[in-house]
């Protein structure tokens, strides 16, 4: 076994050497639903005479659709209602499909069968409002005025997550004025709907919108000076957050729907802003060999902080290799974000997770960058200051509860969960999670040099304690899901020195030996973050085959059979070619968004292996 784990790890650093950037950087295919795809070809033939990459880009995604007429988000999932009407109808869109195509009729049989688009994501609904093809108070239901309730009150535009504030000022926009867009060539989707009532809203979210609505009555001012106000603020509110390269946060999805929303603020689709959105945009195309795929953000930062990290590892350490680190110190944030609102006192020091971002950092990509600057602390001292200012920001991020965040502290208003829009749960809100908490606390315990009786650890340690699942398990947000979450929370746990004997790192460790597959690796289905329980997927992947072996070696620090088993079964994962190696292990929204991370497969794997040879050393 030591014999085929050393040449996996030789095979895998050599691949990924080759694929460094001569500034160090490495930079896989963020591979995510294929919404981002749909967007970026509407938006091209929409406003541009880029018929070459819109060709391309549909071409790949009609490769995507199933024999059965219906388009997927993972390949256990037996159609999507919105992925389908999405394909379609950009494909009916672009000419790249007309009507009477057999896979439009399928689609349509489809479309048809699960309720129509009355039954599709409320994401969906609003590209279909966008391009007049469904009412837009049936796709969303907030008021502009929202954002000039002052964050002091008991619901701002403020409380909301960063993700979804960046999201929602556009929207926001479109929705108030029911933009349409008048192009030519746009498919009538409408007979699709089914003669069902168009679903009202729940008592809840009802009662949140009245809420609102009473603040907005109480401010001060005539009614259209309120409205116009909160209309400009919301246009300063994306404009202020444009990155370098002309888009909105980095981000695909926002920037897409922010061209839209200055369209409804009487832009014209040559103004420069529009234009160098839609130029920063084509920088998120990926060529695949069946086509250009759209990402919603490109990766770079995170895996060039996870592969450096991991090159560096022993054995067959890499750490003399420096290539990475002008690149990662290049892009450490010294720009204050909307993250200082919950954190007035708090430098910035934090990572973002592609190149382009400068004032949106989250704590994932800066605690894998600080690993990644560790090894090299003693030989070049000029990274303390970054190390040290990097590690004080995602200190002050700490949440009160003990557990960390995504990007900002006390995003936790419960109010939100009754947001009219699909997903409000996981979108609005930002708490702390197991598998942030969990990697956090195995970075300062193993990487930072924090001791076990730190107050921040043992209020870390306190948290992921009380937020086990019953069975032992952690539901991880940020990836499938529950192997993802209690792979971070064990690691945590064992780092911050918790025996493998105490009661909550022996219930997780029996979890994940029961869910062990056959072969002796791991894989769960994306249906889990749905269902709210763990969903074997039927085979394993090499990403969750990985996490669940390093929270086992963490612990234990000693060859298992299971563990022995399960290194077995990575060995041979790493050779397939399947859809195994293809399914996606990271998640952003549950039922709509789902991320095949290229870098997966060779980051894990490699961190893994390196951790069981090291026990025989």
């Amino acid at each position: 076994m030591n014999e085929a784990a050393a040449k996996a790890i030789v095979e895998i650093t050599s691949a990924v050497l080759s694929e460094q950037a001569g500034d160090g950087h490495y930079s896989y295919c963020f591979e995510n639903s294929l919404s981002t795809d749909v967007s970026m070809i509407l938006l091209l033939h929409s406003f541009t005479k880029d018929v070459s990459t819109v060709n391309s880009l549909c071409t790949r995604l009609a490769s995507l659709q199933q024999e059965e007429g219906w388009w997927s988000l993972y390949h256990d999932e037996e159609g999507n209602l919105s992925a389908t009407i999405e394909a379609s109808f950009a494909l009916l869109y672009t000419g790249f499909y007309k009507k009477d195509r057999p896979e439009i009729q399928k689609a349509f049989h489809f479309i048809r069968s699960q309720g129509g688009p009355r039954s599709a994501h409320s994401m969906t609904k609003m590209m279909l409002a966008i391009y007049g093809e469904y009412d837009w108070p049936y796709a969303f239901h907030l008021p502009v005025h929202i954002i000039l309730l002052p964050p002091a009150s008991p619901l701002s535009f403020y409380d909301f997550s960063s993700y979804a504030r960046v999201h929602m000022a556009p929207i926001l926009l479109l929705s108030d004025k029911g933009f349409r867009l008048s192009k030519p060539g746009i498919p009538d989707f409408h007979t699709l709907n089914n003669r069902m009532e168009e679903k009202g809203m729940n008592q809840r979210s009802l009662s949140l919108l009245s809420h609102i609505k009473r603040k907005i009555l109480n401010l001060a001012g005539t009614p259209e000076q309120l409205y116009w106000t909160a209309r400009k603020r919301l246009e300063y509110y994306m404009l202020d957050r444009i990155e370098q390269d002309g888009t909105l946060y980095s981000y695909t999805s926002s920037t897409v729907y922010m061209i839209y929303a200055l369209l409804s603020c009487d832009y014209h689709e040559s103004h420069p802003v529009i234009q160098r959105a839609i130029s920063g945009l084509k920088t998120h195309l990926f060529p695949l060999k069946e086509g250009y795929h759209m990402q919603n953000s490109p990766s770079a930062v995170w895996d060039t902080a996870l592969i450096t990290h991991a090159l560096s590892l022993p054995p067959s350490s890499k750490a003399g290799d420096t290539k990475a680190l002008p690149f990662l110190l290049k892009h450490q944030h010294y720009k204050y974000g909307d993250w200082v609102m919950g954190t007035p006192t708090l430098r910035p020091g934090g990572w973002g997770f592609s190149k382009s971002n400068s004032i949106h950092p989250d704590l994932d990509d800066t605690t894998a960058s600080l690993r990644a600057l560790s090894p090299f602390l003693r030989s070049h001292p000029s990274l303390t200051s970054h190390y040290t200012r990097g590690l004080n920001w995602v200190m002050g991020l700490q949440n009160e509860d003990g557990g960390w965040p995504a990007f900002e502290k006390g995003k936790t208003n419960p109010i939100l969960r009754y947001v009219p829009m699909d997903g409000a749960e996981h979108a609005a809100l930002d708490p702390s999670t197991a598998d942030l908490t969990g990697r956090t606390l195995e970075f300062l315990c193993t990487d930072a040099g924090l001791k076990p009786d730190h107050p921040s650890v043992r209020k870390a340690v306190r948290w992921l304690i009380n937020h086990q699942e019953k069975d032992g398990s952690w539901y991880g947000r940020w990836g499938v899901c529950y192997i993802y979450g209690t792979w971070a929370a064990l690691t945590g746990m064992a780092a911050s020195g918790k025996a493998p004997g105490h009661p909550t790192v022996l219930k997780a460790v029996e979890w994940l030996k029961s869910i062990q597959n056959h072969d002796g690796g791991w894989g769960e289905s994306c249906r889990s973050d749905q269902k709210g329980t763990y969903i074997p997927l039927g085979t394993s992947t090499p990403s969750q085959t990985a996490w669940a072996l390093d929270a086992l070696l963490s612990v234990y620090q000693k060859r298992t059979p299971f563990i022995d088993k399960g290194i077995s079964s990575l060995l041979h994962q790493l050779k397939n070619n399947d859809w195994s190696t293809r399914y996606p292990t990271g998640a952003g929204l549950p039922g709509n968004f789902y991320i095949h991370y290229h870098s997966y497969n060779a980051i894990w794997p490699l961190v893994t292996l390196k951790k069981y040879l090291m026990l025989n050393e």
